[in-house]
């Protein structure tokens, strides 16, 4: 990993700050209802999703999950965000 201007960590962060906005985004557009291409844009759709894991450890106990299931237009905001980081 390198550290300056293009880092892969800031490259990262860029992702997933696009991710979040678009994700946000999103879910703001699909309280509104308007018919067309917006029920396209605002649908989910499942990539992968690890089901909660369970451990007890009779001192502790731990639940971990992880699910990813972006829309659309999280998805142009991932495209933007490395647009951006390229271009700047």
């Amino acid at each position: 990993m390198r550290v300056g201007k293009n880092s892969v960590f800031g490259l990262i962060l860029f992702l997933v700050c696009g991710a979040l906005l678009g994700g946000i985004l999103g879910q703001l557009l699909s309280q509104i209802s308007l018919s067309g291409i917006m029920p396209y844009l605002t649908k989910t759709y499942e990539i992968f999703d690890v089901k909660d894991i369970y451990l007890n450890l009779a001192i502790i106990e731990i639940n971990f999950g992880i699910r990813f299931a972006p829309n659309l237009i999280s998805i142009f905001g991932i495209l933007l965000a490395a647009w951006i980081y390229k271009k700047f």
